[in-house]
């Protein structure tokens, strides 16, 4: 419990401490906080009213609180995380041993602490690289039977080695930035020549994102088993997908401008530590790894409760998905490990994407595109729609959490609206 009133069911429990960046109204410059039921707390602002003065090893490396990225903090390594959101804990809770800090402090809570609703959310880190991986096996799988059928639906590398291809970095953005409807090259059915037009199938990707803080120098591939040490923290994700123009143009590479309207990402990180106790099994992999991918633990895939509402531009909202993020077939470690066997360097703020997390029933699918069979089955919505891809005017959300009562570890929310395509002739 902390002094600080936090609504029952709160995904910022006093259990998460999630980190973000906020300007406000007042103050224009961009700085890390943390979000605290309703409430943030301004690290900047904490730092500089003597708030860390109670624990020498955070106080001494506080001027990273005065930066307009996350990217500082990150960098600091993992100790340095556990000790800050435990010292943020002790200092927030109602039997807080240090009252005068903030707890009985009336001039710095009237400076730090700030109301959530009253504050802007940024991206939390400077993205230097983005790798958008395709772990989510079922996903996959029912994509892949619509292509070439049941007995051809995973490449043949798939169960060997997690499939990833790099997005662009330049094009994520925070939860609530509006995404435009992209235009691409298509080729529609009966066609020989594709033609240039607006993406007639705009779908969304239900994912996980997960921030690295860790560097490994260049030629130097990570353990798998060490791996979890270059992980500051996860999000949630929507990897805005046009299916239309990714039909057309994957060969032979795979995605490019179909992916790269808009990758969006939900605004507070959730430290590492901060999710350990959801982990389990993902799903099984029968397939004999090589040593590389062998991890130690077996419970090392996080389990996070995931749903989806679209709200359409009349305002009715439908909830179209529910699933959990075990299901995926490789671990966040069995990524990082993959991703720099050749020595490829991973630097912090460097943003990983799961891939579509899909459970196997109906309605757990995390993509419109499974849903729909392709568009051949329109989802029914509140208040009389239907869809078969995303329309103008829509906004997708997507939700996700750990835990129940007052120990909620939660995400809020990523959520955007597609606006309507420019037009370019």
């Amino acid at each position: 419990m902390s002094w600080l009133p936090i609504p029952t069911g709160s995904h910022f429990s006093i259990a998460n401490i999630p980190f973000g960046i906020i300007t406000t109204a007042a103050d224009q410059t961009p700085r890390p906080a943390i979000a605290i039921g309703d409430h943030v707390l301004d690290l900047r602002a904490f730092g500089s009213g003597g708030g860390f003065s109670a624990s020498p090893k955070v106080q001494e490396r506080a001027d990273c609180f005065a930066s307009t990225t996350l990217n500082a903090f990150a960098a600091l390594g993992r100790p340095f995380h556990q000790a800050t959101r435990s010292y943020l804990q002790s200092v927030l809770a109602a039997d807080t041993k240090h009252p005068e800090l903030l707890k009985d402090n009336q001039q710095l809570r009237e400076a730090a602490v700030l109301q959530r609703s009253e504050v802007k959310n940024h991206l939390p880190l400077a993205i230097g690289d983005y790798t958008d991986f395709y772990a989510g096996k079922n996903h996959a799988y029912n994509v892949g039977v619509m292509f070439r059928g049941p007995a051809n639906a995973l490449q043949p590398n798939y169960t060997h080695l997690p499939v990833a291809y790099h997005g662009r970095a330049s094009s994520v953005v925070v939860s609530g930035t509006p995404i435009r409807r992209p235009w691409g090259q298509i080729l529609r059915p009966g066609d020989t020549n594709p033609t240039l037009a607006p993406c007639d199938k705009l779908d969304l990707e239900l994912e996980m994102g997960m921030f690295i803080c860790r560097e490994n120098s260049l030629g130097a591939p990570v353990s798998v088993n060490d791996a979890e040490q270059h992980i500051f923290g996860y999000v949630l994700m929507n990897d805005w997908s046009a299916r239309d123009v990714q039909a057309w143009e994957y060969v032979p590479l795979g995605p490019f401008t179909a992916k790269n309207m808009g990758t969006s990402i939900s605004a507070w990180v959730i430290l590492a530590d901060a999710l350990e106790a959801s982990k389990g099994p993902g799903i099984t992999n029968d397939t004999e790894l090589l040593p590389y991918l062998k991890q130690d633990s077996k419970d090392n895939v996080l389990g996070i409760d995931l749903e989806v509402d679209i709200i359409t531009a009349a305002g009715k909202k439908t909830t179209i998905s529910r699933t959990n993020s075990r299901n995926l077939l490789w671990s966040w470690a069995q990524m990082i490990a993959h991703h720099t066997i050749t020595g490829c360097n991973l630097r912090p703020g460097d943003l990983l994407g799961s891939g579509t997390i899909s459970g196997t029933e109906s309605g757990t699918e995390g993509s419109i595109l499974e849903q729909t069979k392709g568009g051949k089955i329109p989802l029914k919505l509140e208040g009389g729609e239907e869809r078969k891809f995303i329309q103008d005017g829509d906004t997708l959300v997507i939700r996700g959490s750990f835990g129940s009562g007052d120990s909620i570890v939660g995400f809020g929310e990523v959520s955007g609206t597609i606006q309507a395509p420019l037009p370019l002739f």
